[in-house]
C-alpha cells in the first residue's frame, strides 16, 4: 500500500469534499481517502499494483474538480491570491448590490427615488433597472453558476449548486414577471426577487471571503516553521567562504556560522564553541552550550561564538524539514469525531434540495401565492449549506497542531490528539525518561580473594565496548580510579541482562542476577545487593571465570520535572505506571520517590510492548512515555506513544507525539491541548448542527404562524455568518491559555 497526498482545487463546501472522498474511495485498490476541506489536501492509501496517482487524478477531475502538485508554499501563495480575488469580486458585487437594494427598497423607506423608476407608474423600467443590476452581481459571482450547475449535472451537488439553483429561480421568475409587465401592462413591481439575487450573491461572497481569509491564518504555524531556516549558507570550499543556497549544500560540506546568524543546516560542530538558541524548535528559552562534536540544527540561532560545522544530512531531511512535514500531515488528518459530520455532509445537499422542493410543494398545496412559495424555496436552499459542518473539524485541527508545534510538541496526526483526550493511564519508561539517562557509580564492593583495581579494569574493559547507559558510568568510574583498559574479545550484549566477553584470558560476565543464574554463577551476594537496591540504586554483578567478584551500584538522577509531571497527572485523575527492566526493589524505590502508583519491573526491552498490551486488554486507555529509541515498539503498541526529549528520526517515526523539550511537564501540556481541541471541535459541530436543525424549519416557514420567518437575504446572511463563526471559534485555540485549562 502507498500513501500519497494530492491538492484538490475547486472545492467550496463539505459536500465537495465528501464527493471527492466518495469518488476516490470507490476506486478498486483504494483502502482509504480523506479530504481536508480547509487545506484542500486529499490523502489516499492505495494498492500500487491496482492503480496509480494518475487514476486518482482522473477520478477527481471526472467529477469537476482539479488536482495540482505544487508545494505548500506555492499553494499558499495561490490561496492568498484567491482570497484577494474574492475580495475584489465581493466589492464588484457590492457596487451593483447596494444601488439594487436602494432601488428596490428605497421607496418603502421613504427615500428619494428617481421618478422614472417609480414602481407605480413605471413598473417595467423599475424592474429593468433591477434586472440589469442583478446581472452585474451574477457576473461577479459567475463561479457559483459554473460550479453549481456542473456539479448538479454530474450528480454531485454542493453549496454552489444551492446558491445557483436558488438565485437562478428567483432571477427567472423576475424575468417572467418583467416580460408580463412589458407585454400585458401588468404590474408585478412588488413581486420581484431581483434584489434577493444580488444581495444573496454579495453576502455569500462576503462570507466566503471572510471565511477563507480566516482559514489562511490557520497556516500561520507552518509558515513560521518554514521561515526558521535561512535560505543561504556560507560554505568553505577550497579554503574560501562562498555563499550558496541551502539547497546546494551537500552532506559533508563545511559551513561557517558567525555569531547572531541562523544555523542553515543540521550538522556536527568541528571547530569552535558557542551557545545556541534552540527555542524555536524545543520551546526551551535557555541557550544550549555547543562544542566540538555537538549537534546543531537548522533554524536555531548561533548566539555568541564563531563555529564551523560539517553538514550531516541533506536540506530536505533536516529536523526542521521533518517537523514541517509532520505538522502539515497532522493538519490534513481527521479525528474519528469528524466521521459523523462527513457522513451527514455526503447526503446533506441532495436532502436540502429535496427539502426545498417538498417545502415548495407543501406551500402550493396550502394555496400560498407564488411569491411565498418562491421565498420559502430559495430560503431553504440558501440557509442550509453545510459549509460550517465541513469546517468544524479541520480548522480546529490545523490551528491546534500549529499551536502545539509552537510549544515544542509535535503531533503526528489528529487521531493521536483525539485518543490522548480519553487515555486514563500513563506508563513511564525510567532511564532517559524519568531520569537524566546519565547514571554514575556510587558504590563498588569487591569480594575477598579479588584485587579491586584488577576487577575494576576487567569491568571497565567489558563496558568500553557496550552502548548501555550504565556502561558509560562504569567506564568513567574506572578511569577516575586508575583502572586499566584491556581488549575485550568475543564481546556479546545480552539484551536486558548484561554483557559478557573474554578479557586477559578470563571469562567476564557483568549484569543482572538473571545473567548469573543462567550461567550458573553462585555467590553470597544477596545481602549487599539488597542493601544497595533498597536505596534505589541499580546493581550490576561481575563474575570472573564463574565466580562473583564484585557488586557495582549506580544511580541515575531524576529529572527535576519528573515528580511535578506525575503529580499534575494524578491531580487530573490519571493512573501512573513505571515500566522498567530494573529489579523490583530499585523500581519500587524510584516509583515511591516520584509518586507513581504502580510498578512493573524486571521487564526485558522486548517484553515492554507485551506489558502495554496487557494493560490495554484490561480495559485501560494507555499512553506510553519513553525516549523514542529503545521504547519504539512499546510506543507503537500503546493507544498514544509520546517520545520525550528526543528529536531523532526514530522518535518521529515511532511516537504519535514528540516532546522536543526535555521537560516531562510538556506531556501534561499536550494532554491539555488535546482536551481543548476536542472541546473546540465539539463546539463547532454543535453550532453547525444546531444552526441547520433550527434554521431550515424557520426558512421553510414552519413557524410563520407565529410570525417567525425570514426572506432569502436574511438566510444568506445567516449562512455566511455560520461558517465565519466556526472558523473564528477554531482560531481561539491560537491564544487560549493551555496551562490554565
Amino acid at each position: 500500500m502507498k500513501k500519497s497526498d494530492f491538492t484538490v482545487t475547486g472545492m467550496s463546501c463539505a459536500a465537495c469534499s465528501a464527493s471527492v472522498e466518495r469518488a476516490v474511495g470507490n476506486l478498486d485498490g483504494v483502502s482509504s481517502a480523506a479530504v481536508n476541506l480547509t487545506s484542500g489536501k486529499l490523502t489516499v492509501c492505495y494498492d500500487e499494483t491496482k492503480l496509480c496517482s494518475k487514476d486518482i487524478e482522473i477520478a477527481v477531475t471526472r467529477i469537476g474538480f482539479g488536482v495540482n502538485y505544487d508545494s505548500f508554499e506555492a499553494n499558499l501563495s495561490k490561496k492568498t491570491e484567491e482570497v484577494n480575488i474574492m475580495k475584489k469580486k465581493f466589492i464588484a458585487s457590492a457596487i451593483f448590490a447596494i444601488p439594487l437594494f436602494y432601488v428596490s427598497m428605497g421607496h418603502m423607506m421613504g427615500l428619494p427615488v428617481p421618478g422614472f423608476m417609480n414602481p407605480q407608474n413605471n413598473g417595467f423600467i423599475y424592474a429593468l433597472v433591477q434586472m440589469i443590476l442583478s446581472v452585474g452581481c451574477m457576473i461577479a459571482g459567475y463561479k457559483f453558476y459554473i460550479n453549481g450547475f456542473r456539479n448538479l449535472f454530474t450528480l454531485n451537488p454542493n453549496m454552489d449548486t444551492l446558491v445557483a439553483v436558488g438565485t437562478s429561480s428567483a432571477f427567472i421568475y423576475g424575468v417572467v414577471l418583467m416580460l408580463d409587465m412589458y407585454l400585458n401592462m401588468a404590474n408585478h413591481a412588488h413581486n420581484l426577487y431581483f434584489e434577493s439575487v444580488g444581495v444573496i450573491i454579495t453576502l455569500i461572497q462576503l462570507g466566503k471571503y471572510l471565511e477563507n481569509r480566516s482559514k489562511l491564518k490557520t497556516n500561520d504555524a507552518i509558515v513560521r516553521l518554514m521561515e526558521l531556516a535561512p535560505p543561504e549558507a556560507t560554505v568553505i570550499r577550497d579554503g574560501k567562504k562562498v555563499s550558496v543556497s541551502v539547497d546546494d549544500v551537500n552532506v559533508g560540506d563545511i559551513v561557517a556560522i558567525s555569531p547572531g546568524e541562523k544555523i542553515p543546516v543540521d550538522a556536527i560542530v568541528i571547530s569552535g564553541r558557542t551557545t545556541v538558541d534552540e527555542s524555536m524548535l524545543t520551546g526551551e528559552s535557555i541557550p544550549v552550550e555547543k562544542e566540538v562534536g555537538s549537534k546543531v540544527f537548522a533554524g536555531c540561532i548561533n548566539k555568541y561564538g564563531y563555529i564551523e560545522v560539517e553538514t550531516s544530512v541533506s536540506n530536505e531531511n533536516t529536523l526542521i524539514s521533518n517537523i514541517v512535514s509532520m505538522v502539515e500531515e497532522a493538519s490534513g488528518s481527521k479525528p474519528e469525531i469528524a466521521r459523523l459530520a462527513d457522513k451527514i455532509c455526503s447526503v446533506f445537499v441532495p436532502c436540502v434540495i429535496g427539502a426545498a422542493l417538498i417545502t415548495a410543494l407543501i406551500w402550493v398545496l396550502i394555496g400560498a401565492d407564488i411569491d411565498t412559495v418562491l421565498n420559502r424555496f430559495i430560503s431553504v436552499l440558501v440557509v442550509a449549506c453545510p459549509c460550517s459542518l465541513g469546517l468544524a473539524t479541520p480548522t480546529a485541527v490545523i490551528v491546534a497542531v500549529g499551536r502545539a508545534a509552537g510549544e515544542g510538541i509535535l503531533v503526528k496526526d489528529a487521531h493521536s490528539m483525539e485518543r490522548l483526550n480519553v487515555v486514563d493511564t500513563y506508563v513511564f519508561d525510567k532511564t532517559g525518561t524519568l531520569t537524566a539517562g546519565e547514571p554514575s557509580v556510587e558504590d563498588y564492593f569487591v569480594f575477598d580473594g579479588f584485587d579491586a583495581k584488577e576487577v575494576l579494569s576487567l569491568a571497565m574493559s567489558v563496558e568500553a565496548v557496550s552502548e548501555h547507559p550504565l556502561s558509560d558510568a562504569v567506564y568513567e568510574y574506572g578511569l577516575a580510579n586508575g583502572a586499566q583498559e584491556f581488549e575485550a574479545l568475543n564481546f556479546e550484549a545480552l539484551g536486558g541482562k548484561g554483557v559478557k566477553a573474554t578479557v586477559n584470558n578470563k571469562e567476564v560476565l557483568l549484569g543482572s542476577k538473571l545473567l548469573m543464574d543462567e550461567n550458573f554463577v553462585k555467590g553470597n551476594y544477596e545481602d549487599i545487593v539488597r542493601k544497595y537496591t533498597s536505596q534505589g540504586k541499580t546493581v550490576m554483578l561481575l563474575s570472573v571465570d564463574g565466580t562473583i567478584a564484585s557488586v557495582i551500584a549506580a544511580r541515575d538522577t531524576l529529572k527535576p520535572e519528573s515528580k511535578k509531571a506525575v503529580d499534575m497527572l494524578k491531580a487530573s485523575s490519571m493512573k501512573t505506571v513505571l515500566l522498567t527492566g530494573d529489579n523490583a526493589l530499585v523500581a519500587n524505590a524510584m516509583a515511591k520517590e516520584i509518586g507513581i502508583e504502580e510498578c512493573i519491573s524486571e521487564v526485558l526491552p522486548g517484553e515492554k510492548a507485551d506489558k502495554i498490551k496487557e494493560l490495554m486488554d484490561n480495559g485501560r486507555k494507555v499512553t506510553m512515555v519513553g525516549d523514542g529509541i529503545n521504547d519504539s515498539v512499546a510506543l507503537t503498541m500503546a493507544d498514544v506513544g509520546i517520545a520525550v526529549g528526543s528529536g531523532t528520526q526514530i522518535a518521529l517515526e515511532a511516537a504519535d507525539i514528540v516532546i522536543m523539550k526535555d521537560d516531562l511537564t510538556d506531556i501534561v501540556k499536550a494532554k491539555n491541548i488535546s482536551r481543548v481541541t476536542i472541546r473546540n471541535i465539539k463546539q463547532n459541530l454543535f453550532y453547525a448542527f444546531v444552526y441547520n436543525t433550527v434554521l431550515i424549519p424557520v426558512a421553510a416557514g414552519a413557524f410563520s404562524f407565529a410570525g417567525i420567518t425570514f426572506n432569502p437575504m436574511i438566510a444568506a446572511t445567516a449562512m455566511a455568518l455560520s461558517s465565519v463563526s466556526v472558523v473564528l471559534n477554531a482560531l481561539r485555540l491560537k491564544k487560549i491559555k493551555i496551562c490554565d485549562e
